[in-house]
């Protein structure tokens, strides 16, 4: 056992050694990557960007691995959570990288330690951990558009209704707005100042962004447009249908909500609450003396 603990830090030192000679060295890279790198390196941390230079070269190696049609689920993914720190698909693939090594090595270490559980959890990050991290950024994006979408589409209307055209209201908007719904609305109205048509536009801003209140703008502004339905009277109905669904989805959770407070209640409370005075009734009566 000593003999394998002493082995498995032996090629722990020697990971790291080279591990900080690729950190130091030059590497080509891909070209997105590279982008990545010069452009997004003030939105990542120290630490990203380390492990980065780290993976960098296994990146088409995992990605490879992964096959075409994975490839192409990861990027619509990559887009859906807006680039987290600069994220790329090669920058995923050198993360999955280092951290399936680490898990790996760790598991390895855990099991000569005996110590299966902690093991289980090292092959557990190894494999989820970056899925995780994209999952959460996903999750949490999708809740700031939902949010700021209907107060968005109120002053929308307003600005329309002054007599700007929607293209302009659209710009003029956007810029008193901060966060990914701005990024989102910037972007759509960069590909149309490159002569990407309205219509397509729109699709590509549904496509970026899984959330029925963005598919539910861009359906009812097509169709608007289609109808020749008045624009402020369409922005209007759109952020009152939001609302609407808004609150009808508050109303579902708080009854998901009550159901699983009643079953933590009847199962933990319950009991421990039958024991402490059971305990209590049991000490108060003397019978240990």
């Amino acid at each position: 056992m000593g003999l394998l603990f002493a082995l498995l830090l032996g090629l722990a030192v020697l990971g790291a050694v080279y591990g900080w000679r690729l950190y130091r060295s030059e590497a080509k890279l891909p070209g997105d990557l590279v982008v990545a790198l010069e452009v997004g390196s003030s939105r990542t941390s120290a630490a990203g960007s380390a492990i980065d230079r780290l993976g960098m070269r296994y990146a088409p190696m995992v990605l490879r691995m992964m096959g075409p049609q994975r490839v192409d689920r990861l990027r619509k993914r990559i887009d859906m959570a807006g680039n987290p720190g600069g994220l790329t698909v090669d920058r995923y693939a050198a993360r999955r990288f280092v951290y399936g090594v680490t898990g790996a090595l760790g598991a390895l270490a855990m099991a000569a330690n005996g110590q299966p559980v902690l093991a289980l959890l090292m092959i557990a990050f190894g494999l989820f951990w970056v899925e995780v991290a994209l999952w959460s950024a996903v999750r949490q994006r999708k809740e700031a558009i939902e949010r700021t979408l209907p107060d968005f589409l109120d002053v929308l209307a307003v600005v329309v209704s002054a007599g700007l055209g929607f293209r302009q209201a659209l710009d003029r908007t956007a810029e008193k707005y901060q966060g990914p719904w701005s990024d989102e609305l910037r972007i759509t109205l960069r590909q149309m100042d490159m002569g990407v048509s309205r219509r397509q536009a729109f699709e590509e801003l549904r496509r970026r962004n899984d959330s029925e209140q963005v598919a539910m703008f861009v359906t009812a502004l097509q169709q608007g447009e289609e109808l020749g339905a008045p624009i402020v009277d369409t922005l209007i109905a759109i952020a009152n249908d939001m609302r609407r669904t808004d609150a009808q989805n508050a109303r579902r959770k708080a009854a998901r909500a009550v159901p699983k407070a009643t079953t933590t209640i009847t199962m933990v409370m319950v009991p421990a609450t039958i024991l402490l005075i059971g305990a209590g009734m049991f000490l108060g009566s003397g019978l240990l003396g």
